[in-house]
């Protein structure tokens, strides 16, 4: 049973992951004291030294444990599980530091911190580079028919089909649907190999067998009154039951719980940036890097003041109204790159290829993204973020609201001066639709490190842009 096979996984996990912390340790001693990155050890020192393993190593594995990393590779993505070693193994420096100081003999005190360094890094290294070959070793196992989960699937939905499609595309997960009850599906119905074999009354002979690693819930929404029956009678065998709601149709994207005193609800969409501490976070960022962006453009930005008072009446900075977060309205600044004209008329107009109103340097400006630099005055004043959904002018976000589905999601965070979709090519005369989808993932998967991200490649994605007339 797959069950036996995860407890003996995770058995062996724990001991190559003390194996690679000893190693790690003993790597980094061995550096410091003989190989050129310290003065050598006494005797004395090397006893020290070496019986802190009997600390470090059950502490560590404490550690690893707390960060999940003994969860099933199947629901552990790779980028998280190398995320969670790092924070373990920070943490647990961290944490030895403040016990050192607390010991505080001379001896503990005098620890050496590039062996700490050097073991910090060393076990980081090693524990997510064998990580990864187990996992590809697990992968390859488990394409080829080995290490197999068998899940029964109760309730023949669009669930259901889409549950079958993902574990049919990804044959790595070790996923084998042995079929499917359904009280409304003729016995013999077949979606992609997977078989109808029964109807819910089947569960009470099915379950007694106990050769199920998992069963899987996929009943159609209009059979939730059987839920209450298929949990009570699932979880009275003890198989490991999970329920794959079926409302993609009503909340088409990731959503998460919160316990309210007992009682769970299901938020329709998870905003990691109404948490305090991410906006904070965020907030910080945004005043920080937008005072160093604008003393490093601060040439560019002069310079490019100067071309266009010389070469068009009419003032430097151009405030247009733009439709920010919660729905509030605020001027937004740029560099005037077209001729004057009456208000009303550029609230309507996209501008379009040899657009007539955009002046010689107003071209070039467009085209390098220069005329956006004013907007870091936006982002100081808290109307706008350096990294977020571009903001749309009132007249276009009454029209795009009515006619693309979860488009003002967007207005839930602050708008910003670059973003996800702007890196992805979508900007300038592009689908609107593809933007909004690039938008919401970006909503929804906000980290800090993935604004860095967007940041970084704005240098070489995000200025030149082909689409800006």
């Amino acid at each position: 049973m797959i069950k036996d096979n995860q407890r003996r996984l995770n058995q062996f996990h724990v001991v190559l992951d003390g194996v690679v912390i000893v190693i790690s340790y003993l790597i980094a001693y061995y550096l410091v004291f003989y190989g050129g990155f310290g003065s050598g050890a006494s005797a004395y020192d090397r006893s020290l030294y070496l019986s802190f393993l009997y600390a470090i190593v059950p502490g560590y594995l404490l550690l690893y444990w707390m960060m999940h990393l003994y969860t099933p590779k199947r629901v552990q993505g790779r980028r998280v599980e190398a995320a969670n070693v790092v924070k373990a193994n920070l943490l647990g420096i961290l944490l030895f530091i403040a016990g050192l100081f607390v010991i505080g003999k001379a001896e503990m005190v005098n620890f050496s911190r590039a062996l700490l360094a050097l073991f910090c890094l060393l076990n980081i290294a090693l524990e997510v580079g064998y990580r990864n070959i187990l996992r590809l070793c697990l992968r390859s196992m488990r394409s080829k028919g080995y290490n197999q989960k068998h899940v029964l699937l109760i309730g023949y939905s669009r669930t259901a089909q889409r549950y079958i499609d993902l574990v049919i595309s990804n044959p790595e997960w070790g996923y084998k649907i042995r079929g499917i009850l359904d009280d409304n599906t003729e016995r013999g119905t077949e979606y992609k190999g997977v078989r109808v074999i029964g109807t819910l009354e089947s569960l009470d002979f099915i379950l007694p067998l106990n050769r199920l690693d998992e069963i899987a819930i996929t009943l159609s929404i209009k059979e939730y009154d059987k839920l209450e029956h298929i949990v009570a009678a699932c979880e009275k065998s003890g198989v490991h039951t999970k329920f794959i709601p079926d409302y993609n149709n009503i909340i088409p994207t990731r959503p998460y719980t919160e316990d309210l005193l007992g009682l769970p609800v299901i938020h329709i969409r998870y905003v990691p940036l109404t948490d305090s501490f991410n906006a904070a976070l965020k907030r910080g960022t945004d005043l920080v890097g937008g005072v160093v962006a604008l003393i490093l453009f601060s040439p560019i930005m002069l310079i490019t003041a100067a071309a266009i008072r010389l070469t068009s009446p009419g003032p430097v900075i151009f405030s247009q109204e733009r439709i920010g977060r919660h729905n509030k309205p605020f001027k937004m600044y740029k560099f005037r790159s077209m001729e004057l004209q009456p208000p009303e008329e550029e609230k309507k107009e996209w501008t379009v290829k040899s657009d007539p109103r955009i002046t010689p340097v107003g071209r070039i400006i467009r085209k390098t993204s220069i005329d956006e630099l004013p907007q870091l005055i936006n982002v100081l004043k808290g109307d706008m973020s350096l990294v977020g959904p571009r903001p749309e002018r009132p007249f276009f976000v009454e029209q795009f609201k009515e006619e693309i589905p979860r488009y003002m999601v967007k207005h839930q965070v602050r708008p910003g001066m670059t973003g996800w979709a702007q890196i992805n090519g979508y900007r300038g005369d592009t689908s609107i639709k593809k933007r909004i989808e690039h938008d919401l993932y970006y909503i929804e998967n906000w980290t800090i490190g993935f604004d860095f991200k967007i940041l970084f490649l704005t240098f070489f994605k995000g200025f030149i842009n082909r689409n800006a007339y």
